[in-house]
């Protein structure tokens, strides 16, 4: 027999084995603990099964409501995991507790009965908790699948709505606009604007560019890209890359981005940002929720190259100035040399006037040499002339000159 003091009235009174261990069993009920693990199981497979389920029916639309379910249902396995854990320690305490109530049954009991309860109201405080939390995360899946659905019907009627070139004007509006919405926030100095140059026979839709201390360290042409559900050809991506490159080339473009509602059930281009370099350098393909993105993207990977673009910038200016320096020496030498070779003619021809003068002067010099030559010849022949001379073959001058000279004597 054991006895137990009432710890109310302070009546003391005595129980048999059996009425002891019912007293134990309250403490601690093997088959409350039963029931609370198969509870837990239940809810665990409940759980399993909803997500199951959500993931059979879901489509491919759904992949935003997906993922934030998902995330709700890895929150409430974290809040499951905790709630075990706190189950755990308190069964280890209501264990250790029963221990002791064998040695300190007064104390221990009461104390042990008031942990078993506080336990159980926050149990059923965090089972309430956790009902209305998933019925808040199913009502607001449900909202948002709904919204998702009239979207859905909303873009499917317009789209029927539209001619096939308002449906490819419209995606350039929209991406016009998405971008305006951003442009004062994240890109004040970009320039952003269509492509209205076709002199090489093509343009793309978009042309992005920024620069900055004077370095332009980011360009991209765009392409927009969409066709009607009921079109008869349905193109492919794949279709656009070959003018797209082209375009990007021809307009000084670094990168080039197809923005593309084609190929709705293609799960390449539904996952995301897709690159196809590996056909075409520098060219990704998005759907329209991933404009901003890759913009932002490629513009954050050039700002962390810009610093080497600034001193391969000073590189090159400094290599075109060595450059200018060698075309101006090359530039002198060519004048110099062709100066040089016209004043070297100039001067063989003047040293051949000059030659030529001095012939001319030396004949000229021969002719008087010759001419002094003669008429020194002449006054010598004129010195020896003589009346006896004159008249050696005349008799008769000869006789006349003697007469002359007997009266000029007398």
């Amino acid at each position: 027999m054991q006895q137990i003091k009432c710890p109310k009235c302070g009546e003391v009174f005595q129980v048999d084995e059996s009425g002891y261990a019912q007293i134990v069993k309250q403490v601690h009920d093997r088959e409350f603990d039963a029931e609370v693990a198969r509870r837990l199981r239940e809810m665990e497979e409940k759980k399993a099964g909803e997500l199951r389920l959500t993931l059979t029916e879901k489509e491919k639309e759904k992949a935003d409501a997906l993922a934030a379910k998902q995330e709700a249902l890895a929150q409430k396995e974290m809040e499951l995991e905790r709630l075990r854990s706190q189950l755990a320690r308190a069964q280890a305490e209501q264990q250790l507790a029963v221990t002791r109530a064998v040695s300190d049954t007064e104390r221990k009991l009461t104390e042990k009965q008031g942990e078993i309860s506080r336990l159980n109201d926050q149990l059923q405080l965090k089972a309430s908790e956790m009902a209305l939390n998933e019925k808040t995360l199913r009502e607001q899946y449900e909202t948002r699948l709904k919204d998702k659905e009239e979207q859905i019907e909303y873009y499917k009627d317009f789209k029927a709505r539209q001619s096939t070139k308002m449906v490819g004007e419209s995606l350039e509006q929209h991406c016009l606009t998405q971008f305006n919405s951003m442009r004062m926030m994240s890109f004040p100095n970009a320039y952003f604007e269509k492509d209205n140059d076709a002199r090489t026979g093509s343009k793309g839709d978009f042309i992005f560019r920024e620069s900055q201390d004077g370095v332009e360290f980011i360009s991209i042409m765009f392409e927009m890209k969409n066709e009607m559900d009921e079109t008869a050809t349905k193109h492919k991506n794949e279709d656009f890359f070959k003018e797209l490159d082209k375009d990007r080339r021809e307009k000084g473009c670094e990168y080039a981005v197809l923005v593309s509602l084609l190929e709705a059930d293609n799960e390449l281009y539904n996952n995301g940002i897709v690159d196809v370099s590996y056909r075409y350098p520098k060219m990704f393909v998005v759907r329209p929720q991933f404009f901003l993105p890759i913009i932002s993207l490629l513009r954050n990977a050039a700002l962390n190259s810009l610093d080497y673009q600034k001193q391969l910038l000073t590189l090159r200016n400094r290599q075109l100035d060595l450059t200018h320096f060698e075309e101006n020496i090359n530039t002198f030498k060519t004048g110099f040399a062709r100066n040089y070779e016209l004043a070297s003619r100039k001067f063989q021809d003047a040293i051949d006037d000059i030659d030529k003068t001095i012939k001319a002067l030396e004949k000229t010099k021969a002719d008087l040499l010759s001419s002094e030559r003669n008429l020194r010849l002449a006054n010598d022949k004129a010195q020896d002339l003589t009346i006896k001379k004159l008249t050696k073959d005349a008799p008769s001058v000869k006789a006349m000159f003697e007469r002359l000279k007997e009266e000029g004597e007398n």
